[in-house]
């Protein structure tokens, strides 16, 4: 088993209110009075207190091109992820020079060096250092993420491996985009990163939550649920109701399985690391898995804070997990997430007291 050693979840420094985000944003997106009305009342709908940008919200009214906005993701991209795997190398007692691989993920921009290749200078990340820079996995990222740093280490079970994930959400604005889609993306993601640091078993430092198996799904007949169209604009929204329904007939049987395959079952999960992907989801998880609201208690005060970070936002809900620190050594855990394809990944966690 690897260990997960540290989480570390970073925001920019800019928060704002829902309401305040909202009036801001409407303008840009409809001059018509009554549709800014109707994203006035899906955006107050979305169980979202708060939310961080990458930028302040003023900035937003005069952002151009794709290229600007995409040359900005990757000046604030950088910075996040340094400030992030900082903190975390710091908690787990380590240096960069002690990084064996780096998997880093984002769906809201790209870069050509990657992030993470362009943050080997900047930390003291040894040149021989292994990366995998991924993009496309959305929401689900950062729960893929852990699932496949994990893969390595049970390569490697003396290695070092981090997982660093980095949404800038507000980047993909999409001004003059009517669709409903639009409308509820614009009220839903917010910007923020995480970094993980993870320990092979067989590593001095190991301690932390044990990874104890996981498990990928990608369901048929879905491409067209959830997803980016690009544009000559960036990055469109691809958004629809069909997700809550995807989870309800898939998630039953195959979190099932996989509890299974570990002599478990729903009931004996100590803990869940929930996605936070809005209030609709998150009702769809607790209805399909038969488990109470409360399970979801981090998921639905993540999203309160600072909304749908996509692949960073399971990872955030994981750091409060661990910052909690009150359950049973030895309890089970189960992290998940779902994104593009619809695709959706598992994690099953031991606490480690």
């Amino acid at each position: 088993m690897t260990r997960i050693a540290a989480v570390a979840p970073v925001l920019p420094p800019y928060v704002y209110t829902q309401s305040e985000i909202t009036a801001e944003l409407a303008p840009l997106i409809t001059s018509v009075p009554a549709r800014q009305a109707v994203i006035e009342r899906m955006h107050a709908a979305s169980g979202i207190g708060t939310r961080h940008t990458a930028l302040p919200l003023e900035r937003y009214r005069s952002l151009g091109s794709f290229r600007e906005t995409n040359d900005l993701f990757i000046e604030v991209a950088t910075d996040l992820a340094e400030r992030a795997l900082t903190v975390a190398l710091a908690e787990a007692g380590l240096a960069a020079s002690d990084v064996d691989f780096v998997l880093f993920t984002s769906v809201t921009g790209i870069s050509a060096p990657s992030i993470d290749a362009l943050l080997v200078p900047r930390l003291g990340l040894r040149h021989d250092v292994k990366r995998l820079p991924s993009y496309g996995l959305g929401c689900m990222g950062g729960a893929a993420g852990i699932a496949r740093v994990h893969d390595y280490l049970v390569g490697h079970p003396t290695g070092v491996g981090v997982l660093l994930s980095v949404e800038l959400c507000s980047l993909t604005l999409q001004r003059d985009d009517e669709t409903m889609a639009n409308f509820v993306a614009t009220g839903l993601f917010g910007d923020g990163a995480a970094a993980v640091v993870m320990l092979g078993d067989e590593h001095p430092l190991a301690a932390g939550p044990r990874v104890v198996d996981t498990l990928s799904a990608i369901y048929p007949d879905t491409t067209d649920v959830i997803g980016f169209l690009v544009g000559g604009t960036g990055f469109e929204i691809v958004l629809t109701p069909g997700v809550a329904e995807v989870i309800e007939q898939n998630f039953p049987a195959d979190v099932a399985a996989f509890l299974s395959r570990n002599e478990l079952g729903i009931a004996d999960i100590g803990w869940w690391a929930a996605h936070p992907g809005g209030p609709k989801v998150l009702e769809a998880f607790e209805t399909s898995l038969g488990v109470p609201r409360e399970a979801f208690a981090r998921s639905w005060a993540c999203l309160d804070r600072v909304g749908n970070l996509s692949s960073a936002a399971v990872l955030h809900v994981l750091a409060d997990t661990l910052a909690l620190g009150s359950f049973e050594a030895g309890d089970p855990g189960l992290l998940f997430a779902l994104g593009p394809g619809v695709s959706a990944e598992f994690v099953l966690l031991e606490w480690d007291a």
